[in-house]
């Protein structure tokens, strides 16, 4: 809420130095903040009695917008990559996704490994479960489970989060 569209009737005014400068009405506020050049701007409107700041509203709001961007560099985003295995896969081809899922592990992101059981391998869950065993096994060192091996319709999946003693 800026000059005109406060409706508080009286506030507690604090001038841009941040100097109180006790209880106004809303046009006396008005005005004094019009001789400085500057605007009234409501900063606690749920306060008893509301609370109201002359100070450039334009760098104000700069400024506040400089906040927000900082705040959301700040912030960590995790992603889900997903590799995906079969029961019956070869030597070579395992190192392979154990390469990749190592990568993601060390960006920090989490990875989803899943199998996908074809026709009748569904009867031989426990070799898929093997082979998930095996991944995590390989991975520990730089991951945690954090969700087992577990069924879901035709696929197994097994999640891994990045540990907090990983390489960089």
């Amino acid at each position: 809420m800026v000059n005109e569209g406060i409706r508080a009737h009286e506030m507690m005014i604090i001038d841009d130095n941040g100097n109180k400068l006790g209880l106004k009405s809303k046009q006396d506020a008005l005005q004094m903040a019009e001789d400085a050049n500057l605007d009234l701007v409501l900063v606690a409107p749920n306060a008893k009695p509301a609370v109201a700041k002359i100070l450039d509203y334009g760098k104000y709001r700069f400024n506040r917008q400089k906040k927000e961007r900082e705040a959301r560099k700040k912030q960590k985003t995790v992603s889900l990559k997903e590799i995906r295995l079969s029961p019956t896969i070869d030597t070579n081809d395992f190192n392979t996704k154990l390469k990749n899922a190592q990568k993601f592990l060390n960006k920090g992101e989490k990875v989803r490994v899943s199998i996908r059981f074809k026709g009748r391998a569904i009867t031989h869950k426990e070799i898929g479960r093997q082979v998930l065993n095996r991944m995590a096994d390989a991975t520990s060192d730089i991951a945690t489970v954090t969700q087992r091996a577990k069924m879901d319709g035709r696929s197994m999946f097994l999640m891994l989060a990045p540990s907090n003693k990983r390489k960089n």
